[in-house]
């Protein structure tokens, strides 16, 4: 019984290993950094909290060979990008480009952050014109 579950928890610890892409690397070292790059910044649609570099996803594998095979076509990362978003909109891109779809993820941390500072601003202001009660309560 040992022996089993101790086969099955190897199992689960190789199951990352699956997650590397098998192919060969490119020839151009520049042209690997790239490809490198590309993949480290395109969300599986499929997993959908991991990027396709690390997805052993079917759908993972299928977008790193097409973006193999445009890069291998002298595509730019732009032209690339832009595929990915025509095909499967921002969501792929873990970093969605700024735009007006998308202005609203942009600012709405600094929205909150100032929002949140105002707040404290009044709650400040409004305690600091409270009178100080300089008496001691009775009985302490």
């Amino acid at each position: 019984m040992k022996t089993r579950l101790a086969i099955l928890g190897l199992l689960l610890l190789a199951t990352p290993a699956f997650a590397i892409d098998p192919s060969e690397s490119l020839d151009d070292p520049e042209l690997q950094a790239r490809y490198e790059k590309i993949i480290d910044e395109v969300r599986c649609l499929k997993c959908q909290n991991q990027t396709i570099k690390d997805s052993n996803a079917f759908l993972a594998a299928d977008l790193r060979r097409e973006i193999r095979r445009m890069l291998e076509e002298g595509m730019t990362d732009a032209e690339i990008f832009d595929f990915l978003v025509d095909r499967y909109g921002e969501f792929a891109l873990y970093r969605p480009r700024a735009s007006g779809k998308t202005l609203i993820l942009w600012l709405a941390p600094a929205l909150f952050l100032l929002g949140g500072a105002f707040v404290l601003w009044r709650i400040v202001r409004r305690r600091m014109a409270l009178p100080i009660d300089d008496e001691p309560a009775e009985g302490a």
